[in-house]
Order: structure tokens, then sequence, then C-alpha cells
């Protein structure tokens, strides 16, 4: 088979595929062996590489690196026995070998047992030649220690040797923040950016700690700073953009959502920002044709859904926000966020049927905040069934114990069955955890305030704690 000289660089894998293609048994030296393996692992084809590692191994039988390459490809396959049994016999001939020590410890760690991972990993520190690496190792087995100082620690090291490592970077600035130390992480932000004053994404980093501490200002100047230095880093125009908005500065946040569209594919992202804008300045047409690209753009994202769902139910254009919303629940039928808003329109348009049936959806999907149990029952009273009201609000009831907001309902609903033993007892329940809030019997349960029975509990209650 020829091989042009432009396939110099590939040459050893093109071999070895025409070599399995034929069947034919070519020669490789062990480096050439390694070239193969390692670039099957990049690509995740495990099965080419431990066809490689089999051959590779039965042409150079003692060579350390390809049975460590071996030895990676079973610890991948979470074969760890295997995998310890043979670093033990390769430590013995190689004690010096730095990824020995790396493979072992990468042992330990699947093992959960990081502390001996760490120690490992400190071993391998002494015969390295590329500190930075091990640094990083030792730091990510801090990390799932959740011992982020000593995590932090170890990413600075990675730093100090290489000061564009961008992982360590931003593996520092989640420990800084996971800490909530945000001050301290705009203290070392500022350090680093002294040395390395154009770095873009040490900008992108500061504006985002000054965002958090609401630093609006410095976080802008901050995002105009990596804009400087990368005028293509559409995450620092994300951002610059979100702190005008959060500044009322709309048309100049609108401007900087349009160029993240320029630079690159647009985002649904960027597209309901600019819808949100432009809602905000009142420019309705404009924010309606953004929520359409949204939601065009990505038909899978929630956010765009509720709000062109939000934008026609705030202009009470019931009908439209209820045309979007079921269009939203046909995409994703899981989604409690759509039920909740399906619940909402369907009562403004005295659809009470498909009103509780909506909130039967998000009850059924795992929704159990109060307001929602609150809101169901009141849809029951609507459409008379008070049975149904009691089962749920007692379900409620076991996630919210004592609370007077179900109690009052309950006692309602059970004064209507004329289960009057349970009523009372329920209503005496709601005015002893908050007296004030009887005015919901007489809201919503009219005819049962008027009697007199009633009105004597209500009466001899509030005289008794007066």
């Amino acid at each position: 088979m020829q091989f042009s000289s432009s396939d110099d660089k590939n040459l050893p894998i093109a071999k070895f595929e025409s070599m399995l293609k034929t069947n034919d048994i070519y020669f490789f030296d062990s480096n050439d062996f390694e070239e193969i393996i390692h670039h099957y692992l990049d690509a995740g084809k495990i099965a080419l590489a431990k066809k490689a590692i089999k051959i590779g191994l039965e042409q150079h039988i003692s060579s350390v690196n390809l049975k460590l390459l071996h030895i990676e490809v079973l610890v991948f396959e979470n074969k760890l026995d295997v995998a310890e049994k043979m670093l033990n016999e390769l430590m013995e001939i190689e004690h010096s070998n730095e990824e020995i020590y790396i493979q072992k410890a990468n042992i330990y760690s699947k093992n959960d047992n990081h502390p001996k991972a760490i120690e490992l990993l400190k071993t391998a520190l002494i015969y390295t030649d590329s500190l930075v690496d091990i640094y990083s190792l030792i730091g990510m087995e801090y990390l799932f220690m959740d011992d982020y100082k000593e995590a932090k620690e170890y990413f600075a090291k990675c730093l100090e040797e290489d000061y564009e490592d961008y992982s360590s970077l931003y593996n520092i600035i989640y420990c800084f923040e996971f800490l909530g130390d945000f001050d301290g992480a705009i203290s070392f932000l500022n350090q680093y950016l002294d040395k390395n004053p154009y770095c873009e994404v040490a900008w992108h980093q500061l504006g985002k700690q000054f965002f958090v501490k609401e630093m609006y200002k410095e976080a802008l100047a901050s995002f105009e700073f990596a804009i400087i230095s990368d005028e293509i880093f559409i995450g620092a125009y994300l951002e610059k953009a979100k702190v005008l908005e959060k500044l009322g500065r709309y048309h100049e946040a609108i401007e900087n959502y349009e160029i993240t569209l320029q630079i690159d594919d647009p985002t649904s992202y960027a597209y309901l920002r600019v819808g949100k804008c432009y809602e905000k300045l009142g420019n309705i047409e404009f924010a309606q044709q953004y929520y359409y690209k949204t939601v065009q753009e990505d038909p899978l994202l929630d956010k765009g859904w509720i709000a062109i769902t939000n934008f026609y139910y705030k202009r009470k254009n019931y009908q439209k926000a209820l045309y979007y919303i079921n269009k939203a629940i046909n995409i994703d039928g899981e989604n409690i966020a759509y039920w909740k808003l399906s619940a909402k329109i369907n009562e403004k348009l005295s659809l009470y049927e498909e009103a509780h049936l909506s909130y039967q959806k998000t009850a059924e999907l795992g929704n159990y905040e109060l307001e929602t149990w609150i809101q169901w029952s009141n849809i029951l009273l609507k459409i008379g069934e008070y049975e149904n009201a009691i089962h749920i609000l007692s379900d409620a009831l076991e996630f919210y114990p004592d609370e007077p907001l179900i109690e009052y309902r309950l006692a309602g609903f059970y004064y209507l069955c004329s289960q009057i033993n349970k009523a009372n007892f329920h209503l005496m329940n709601a005015l002893r955890n908050n007296f004030e809030q009887h005015y919901i019997i007489k809201e919503l349960f009219p005819s049962v305030f008027a009697r007199n029975s009633v009105k004597i509990i209500i009466t001899g209650f509030k005289n008794t704690t007066t």
C-alpha cells in the first residue's frame, strides 16, 4: 500500500489499519504502537486500542510503556484487580516510573480511597518532569474529598508552573465560590491579572465575582477588559449584557446580545434575553419576534415557552397563552412549570375541569408546593368536588402539618360535607395556629361562616385569647 508524503504524520495509524484489513503482519517499533494506541484512546475507540495493545505486546513483550497503556485500559474498564497486580509487578522493576504511581493512584481513587491516591501522587512528584499534571491530579483528589482549601492550593501550584493553565484557574475559582469566599476570589484574580493583564479568562471570572456581589459597575469594567483582551469572547459579551440589564441599560444590553449572534451561531439564550429587554422597553412587537425566535431555535428550552406564555398571560390574552403552553406540553409533558402555568391559564378562562387536571398532573410529577395544593383546592371548590378537595388537602397536611391555610380550607370542606366533628377539629386547629386568617372561611365558604355554630366557635376562641 502506497502512502503519500502528506500522510507521513498518520503513517503508523494508516499502516496499522491496512494491516487489520489485509490480515498481513507488519512490524512497528514500540513508539509507533504508543502513537497508535493514544490515537484510538483519544478518539474513544477502545476496541481498536486494545487490539493495538495486544499486537504491540506480542512484538515488544518487555515494553513498560505499552504495559502501562494496557493497565490504563484495564482501569478504564474497572478491571482493577488485574491492573493492580500488573502495576505491582512493574513497580519491582521500575520503581521510579511516575506513571506507575499515577495509575495506582487512579485505582485507589476509583475505590474512593482518595487519601491513599494523594499519597501515591505525591510520590509521583519525586519522579516526574511534569509537575503541573500531578498537581492537577492531586487537586482533583482533594475536590473528591470536598477539601476545597487544599484543592485550591494545588491548583495554585499548577499556575505557578504554567500561568496559562486556564483549567486550573477555573478550578481555583470554583473552590473560592464553593467556599463562598468571593472576596478571596477577587483578590486572587487581581494578583493574577497583575502578572497576566491581558488574560480574558481572568477578567471574565473577575467580572462574575463582582456580579455575585452586586458590584455591577466593577463587573461591567471587568467584562469590558475581557472583550479588549479577546474581541470575540462570547461569554464576556453575554455577561456584560446581563450587567447592563441589571443597570436598566436595556438598549446597550441588546447591542451586546446581538454581537454574540453575529460572532457565532445564534443561541436561544441570547434571543430570549433580547426579547426580555424589548419587553421591558415596551417594544411589544420586537419582544414577540425574539420570543418566537427563542422557541424556534431551541424547542426544548422551557424558559422560552414560559416567556412567550407569560408574555400573553400578562396582557390577558389567555387564549394565546393557552395555545403556547399547550405546544410546550406537547413537546415536554413532564415539565411541572408548564402544567402549573396551564392550570393558571385554564382558571382564568373558567375552564375549571382542565385547571383541576393540570394541578393533578403537577402533583403526579412530584410538585408539592403549598401554593399548588391551595390553588388546586380552590378550583375543586368552584366545581363542587368537596370530597376530592378533602382528599388532596389531607395529603397536603402531611407535607405542611398544622398549616392554617390548609386547616381552614379543610374545615370549610368538612362543613360542606356535613362532617361536623372533623370540621370543628380543623377549625380549632386553624384558629389556634393563626386566628387572623379566619377570614378564609368568610371569603371561601360564606355559607359556612354564616352558621351560628361556626360564629360561636370563632367568637369564643377570640374571647379566650384576648
